[in-house]
């Protein structure tokens, strides 16, 4: 499966997401963010490769819809329901996005 995690600016979140997605085997991940001047700006490409988007709170899914309506036809739209209060990498951040992955991979419980 092939997972595109979306933030704001592709700094904190969605790259510490598609880090832990690393080496799961069967799956890949990139990250972007829905800001012009995100680190990785979203784009029609990266949603053409993904067979699931992760966005991390309902701001990002409706900037995503209005975006790329046409492109997200076939692709499960996921909100994770992260907020922006975590630091990249962050102990607590790393925590609650493996749990979610693990769910959204279907992989099983640690």
């Amino acid at each position: 499966m092939r997972v595109l995690f979306i933030c704001t600016m592709n700094i904190d979140r969605s790259p510490t997401a598609e880090a832990l997605v690393v080496g799961c085997q069967g799956h890949e991940a990139r990250s972007a963010g829905t800001d012009p001047h995100a680190r990785v700006p979203i784009s029609g490409e990266l949603i053409d490769w993904a067979d699931v988007i992760a966005v991390m709170e309902d701001a990002h899914a409706s900037a995503v819809r209005a975006r790329f309506a046409a492109e997200l036809a076939g692709r499960r739209l996921v909100v994770l329901q992260i907020p922006d209060i975590y630091q990249r990498g962050e102990p607590a951040l790393v925590v609650i996005l493996t749990e979610r992955i693990d769910e959204l991979l279907g992989l099983p419980k640690a």
